[in-house]
């Protein structure tokens, strides 16, 4: 006989949270119309970018039904990833590079779904349903669907802020067949706060809750693939892999507790690397520097323009050397950062004999528009 339905969601909850999800809620697996409504407008104002994955799937982001058919409930799952310190401490370091707290260490997609699975195994062990579990990396609404399920709320910020973590969740979903009662809805607590909006560096939030990404730090130098619009890197700094600051300064943060999950404690490597080390990588020792890494994804090439970004900005001679090095990159986009950096660490009469020697034998457009840009 299987249990009742609310202590079948009290042993889902309580087997959820003794193997690390310190977040555990009930939604029903619908979306709410005003959510559905912000995901259209935000389309359609072409605020995605690069991510065509939301526009080519959006039926199916829509609801969970959509992705789903037999979706009944959906549970919503957050791991706290804390941080020990304040992630804003070392922007003004400008021989080191900032990485984002939640590429610290290993990929949180991994860890989060791997938890999710032995839920799932439990799950249809116990009560024999169906279910489906995501990260993400699905076509899902996840915040939304948190909020729903009572986690949190969706931040001005845009992401979702918690009342016992702060905004230091990574989100997961669990799609059921089951029919689970839906817990109570999170309201919205930001009130007239407005530092995570003022805080952004590129001013990427149009309004409050609504998120321009192609303004975005996060996206320029994580899913953007081409060269980072001018007008963005003096903002950028030495962010070379997500930016923190809409996250760092929201007061609710004073609740938030230091993460206990090893995977989510940062490696000493990459808590400010020195840009002059990061610089000489190339797609071996990338690889290696970065295996189970969610920096990995982005590839080497990404990932020396972001450097070569930071360089730019340092102001350091100690970086032309290794800068310089990457005008012989086999790559158009790392070739164009490095002749930005260059511009910004030399002087007007140093660069200019550099554009000489590099500018006749430049065969790439977008390298030789790099030279062309005033300093």
């Amino acid at each position: 006989m299987l249990p009742s339905k609310p202590n079948r969601q009290k042993a889902i909850a309580d087997f959820a949270r003794e193997i690390g999800f310190g977040s555990v809620g009930f939604a029903r697996a619908t979306m709410p119309e005003v959510n559905q409504r912000g995901f259209e407008a935000f389309l359609e104002a072409g605020f995605q970018g690069d991510m065509e994955w939301m526009e080519s799937r959006k039926e199916q982001r829509a609801s969970p039904t959509g992705l789903w058919s037999d979706c009944r409930s959906v549970i919503s799952l957050g791991m706290n990833y804390g941080p020990a310190s304040d992630p804003l401490a070392k922007l003004d370091l400008a021989d080191q590079a900032n990485i984002s707290v939640y590429a610290q260490n290993r990929d949180y997609h991994d860890l989060v779904k791997k938890r999710l699975k032995q839920i799932a195994r439990w799950m249809v062990s116990e009560y024999g349903c169906e279910l489906k579990v995501f990260v993400d990396t699905a076509p899902v609404l996840e915040k939304p669907l948190a909020q729903s399920a009572g986690i949190g709320w969706q931040g001005k910020h845009t992401n979702i802020v918690s009342r016992e973590y702060g905004s230091w969740l990574f989100l997961g979903e669990i799609y059921t067949t089951l029919e689970l009662e839906p817990d109570e809805a999170e309201n919205d607590h930001c009130g007239g706060c407005r530092r995570c909006l003022d805080i952004c560096p590129t001013k990427a939030f149009p309004q409050p809750y609504q998120l321009d990404a192609r303004r975005c730090i996060s996206y320029l130098t994580i899913e953007h693939k081409g060269p980072i619009p001018q007008e963005f890197r003096k903002a950028i700094g030495n962010r070379v892999y997500g930016c923190d600051d809409c996250l760092a300064v929201c007061p609710w943060n004073k609740f938030a507790q230091q993460t206990e999950e090893l995977s989510f404690l940062p490696r000493e490597a990459l808590v400010g690397p020195k840009l002059a080390e990061l610089l000489v990588l190339n797609d071996t020792t990338f690889r290696a520097l970065f295996s189970g890494s969610p920096i990995k994804r982005i590839g080497v090439e990404r990932f020396l323009r972001n450097l070569l970004i930071a360089a730019g900005n340092s102001g350091l001679a100690s970086l032309v050397e290794p800068t310089s090095t990457q005008l012989a990159n086999d790559s158009p986009l790392v070739r164009g950062a490095a002749v930005w950096a260059l511009s910004q660490l030399l002087n007007v009469n140093e660069f200019q004999r550099l554009r000489l020697l590099h500018l006749a034998t430049e065969a790439d457009a977008s390298v030789t528009s790099e030279w062309n840009l005033k300093p």
